[in-house]
């Protein structure tokens, strides 16, 4: 596994106490690379933080007309969301527009992430359904998707299932390389996660922020995922989180995307750039300052949220600030 040096630092009092470190690539959509750190031909696995490329098969689908679904929708089919009363709510009246219900979901259960919602449930005397997992949107643009063509919505979630496939057709088209030939292993979800080169992964979210060489309805679908990123920030991952935030301070500038274990990607429209990032060791608190000290590199990051997201804060229990997370000088200097 190669190592890289995007280096993230972790304080307690004056000693660094952790250090992350990962690869990162910026690239135009022709596959020009404008900046790199590490060895971005190391593939890498993209899990939730390629969703916005996995949402065009369901833009293109037309499912978005055919149901009467909006903006919400189109940023929920990528989210990795909270579980909030929100994404729950209009997962399921989705799931109730498309003839289907949460037991058509096959992304499985899991707790809310919030603890406000875990305590929600446990007065209410209820448990966590498919529609609380923070995947569920995704699945059920891949459930509108086979609805709307026609095919079958059992076992949607299988690699030779045309939901998939058409998945794996899009991100050919989009990183400019055949994404059949790529090694695949099960994501959390359940679904085929395709071991991406870092190159590849950022020039396929180059082409969504600049979708000019691409067809005409696909292009305009990933003008219309990126305006529901850009309207939709709460459904895209939801309270407090860094999507959201990132999100809603850039309209039309940035749109953002968190993957588990240490992965990040970003379409940057006005400068018509792709970013993709992995940190080794899997930590997604370090990706979050990685991606917002790219952010900055490139001269986007939100002026009024500069220091928070650069130089988040280390508290113990009782909320003392005993630390921050940083960029290491050795990075970017």
């Amino acid at each position: 596994m190669s190592k890289g040096p995007v280096v993230i630092e972790v304080t307690r009092g004056p000693v660094v106490e952790s250090r992350h470190e990962g690869i990162a690539a910026v690239v135009r959509p022709d596959g020009t690379v404008v900046a790199s750190w590490g060895d971005i031909d190391t593939p890498i696995l993209p899990r939730s933080a390629n969703k916005p490329i996995q949402a065009m098969p369901f833009v293109e689908s037309g499912a978005v007309e055919k149901f009467g679904l909006g903006n919400e929708h189109v940023s929920l089919a990528c989210a990795s969301h909270n579980g909030e009363s929100r994404h729950v709510e209009t997962v399921r009246a989705w799931l109730k527009k498309i003839g289907l219900s949460e037991t058509d979901l096959e992304c499985g259960t899991h707790p809310p992430r919030l603890q406000a919602t875990i305590e929600a449930l446990v007065r209410e005397g209820a448990l966590p359904t498919p529609a609380f997992n923070n995947c569920s949107g995704k699945h059920s643009g891949f459930l509108s998707t086979a609805v709307t063509y026609g095919e079958p919505t059992k076992g949607y979630i299988k690699y030779d299932h045309p939901v998939q496939r058409r998945l794996r057709e899009v991100m050919t088209d989009l990183c400019g390389t055949d994404a059949n030939a790529f090694p695949y292993g099960i994501d959390g979800c359940g679904i085929p996660t395709l071991a991406t080169p870092v190159r590849h992964l950022a020039r396929a979210m180059a082409t969504m922020a600049d979708p000019s060489r691409l067809s005409s309805k696909r292009a305009e679908a990933a003008n219309r995922i990126r305006a529901a990123i850009s309207a939709e920030p709460f459904m895209m991952a939801g309270t407090g989180r860094f999507c959201t935030r990132i999100n809603g301070a850039l309209p039309g500038v940035a749109q953002v995307k968190t993957g588990a274990e240490g992965v990040f990607c970003g379409m940057l429209p006005t400068l018509e750039l792709g970013i993709a990032l992995k940190i080794w060791d899997g930590a997604g608190r370090a990706a979050e300052v990685a991606m917002a000290t790219l952010l900055g590199h490139l001269g986007v990051l939100p002026a009024a949220q500069k220091d928070e997201l650069l130089h988040p804060p280390v508290k113990n229990v009782v909320g003392l600030l005993v630390g921050e997370m940083r960029p290491a000088k050795s990075w970017l200097g």
